[in-house]
């Protein structure tokens, strides 16, 4: 049995949509006239594995997709489920029926009828990658095989709240932040290109020499009136030339070892970075993946080409028979405290609470280095705000005393 998404009209004439399973679509077209509905398109939902990541909204261009919020909430509603002793198939379709959203529907029917078929859960979930990516199904796999699924499956919903947290958290504290440059922007290229060309007529019939700041304003504010259009599309050239340099893995590799480097970005970027490494590899080993999988699979989660270079270089070194913590430390690239939280882990035979209480520590530094980065930063527009809108007042008032002194 599959899952199907129709199209049909009801008895009103209304088009309504949804999810169905049947046999065939032809089964599936004779349920929907069963129930008064005359279908409209009826289509499997079974898709190909493309590769392409999706915006993150409910369907893009025909393809179901769930953000982190809409996995959370399925994968605590199967942990629940499946601690109550249900057949998976039965979790999958009750999860399914109590599920408000089309695409989750969707997806989690797709994903019964692949295990009315006989696949295991995270094999069937290897059809949509998009939503259940490596890090989940290896520990659904390793939850499979020992027999400890439910519990698993309320780790990852632990894990997924805690990044959706994690990112809600970040979003919020660059809200304020960014609307500051926007207003700052806004009001200085309003001054600039309404406000002063009002008052260059004053003072070119004055035909006195001017002061050097207004002469550099004025002419800031004519460059701005009459190239202002060319000095934004050129902006948006040389952003668009600097995405294409770094489709590089070479360049951008490169790029992204300047950023560990740099004084406040670097450390900000390492402790994101750590954090979501220690959390996965510690998630992992505590469900039962291998080390060695584990590592692999962590390294995935890195977005910065330098660190997880040095992830890679880890894995390799462990495999060929190091130890982690000796593994981390030659690599280079990370911090001190997750290698001596390592050695800690190997020496006591706890190695998966030690790996998560570092990524709890990062996460802590984290957050802090932020809203400390943040309190600096708040300040700092405001005088920068405050010393542009000076000089420009300053540029304009100087000529009018002038003007005044020449008139006594």
């Amino acid at each position: 049995m599959a899952a199907y998404s129709y199209q049909a009209l009801d008895a009103r004439g209304k088009t309504v949509k949804g999810v169905i399973e049947g046999d065939s679509e032809r089964q599936v077209r004779n349920q929907l006239r069963a129930k008064q509905l005359k279908p409209l398109n009826v289509k499997t939902t079974r898709q190909k594995n493309t590769g392409k990541s999706d915006s993150g909204f409910g369907f893009q261009f025909g393809r179901p997709h769930m953000n982190y919020r809409d996995v959370s909430l399925v994968t605590r509603q199967l942990a629940s489920l499946v601690q109550s002793g249900l057949p998976i198939d039965e979790v999958l379709h009750s999860t399914a029926k109590q599920s408000r959203k089309p695409a989750a529907k969707t997806i989690l029917l797709q994903v019964r009828s692949r295990v009315l078929e006989g696949l295991g859960l995270a094999q069937a979930m290897a059809e949509v990658p998009r939503v259940f990516d490596n890090l989940y199904r290896a520990m659904v796999k390793a939850g499979e095989s020992s027999g400890y699924l439910g519990p698993v499956l309320e780790q990852l919903a632990d894990y997924t709240e805690r990044t959706q947290e994690t990112k809600q958290k970040l979003k919020m504290a660059m809200v304020y932040p960014i609307i500051m440059i926007c207003v700052s922007i806004s009001v200085v290229t309003l001054l600039m290109v309404k406000v002063v060309p009002k008052l260059v007529g004053l003072f070119e019939r004055n035909k006195s020499d001017l002061p050097a700041v207004t002469e550099f304003l004025i002419g800031a504010s004519n460059f701005l009136v009459n190239y202002g259009i060319f000095l934004l599309l050129g902006l948006v050239a040389l952003g668009a030339f600097l995405k294409w340099l770094l489709r590089s893995e070479k360049r951008k590799r490169a790029w992204h070892k300047i950023q560990l480097r740099l004084p406040l970005m670097g450390e900000l970027i390492m402790q994101g970075e750590c954090s979501r490494y220690a959390n996965t590899l510690g998630l992992l080993v505590n469900s039962g993946v291998p080390l060695l999988e584990g590592l692999r699979i962590a390294s995935q989660v890195l977005t910065n080409n330098e660190l997880k270079r040095a992830s890679q270089e880890v894995a390799i070194a462990v495999q060929e028979g190091s130890s982690l913590h000796k593994a981390l430390d030659q690599a280079g690239a990370f911090p001190p405290l997750l290698v001596q939280m390592a050695a800690s882990g190997e020496a006591n035979g706890k190695l998966a609470e030690q790996l998560l209480h570092a990524a709890r520590n990062q996460e802590r530094e984290l957050e802090f280095s932020v809203n400390t980065a943040l309190g600096l930063m708040e300040p700092l527009m405001v005088l920068f705000m405050g010393g542009i809108v000076t000089f420009i007042v300053i540029a304009i008032l100087l000529p009018i005393f002038q003007m005044n002194q020449l008139v006594h």
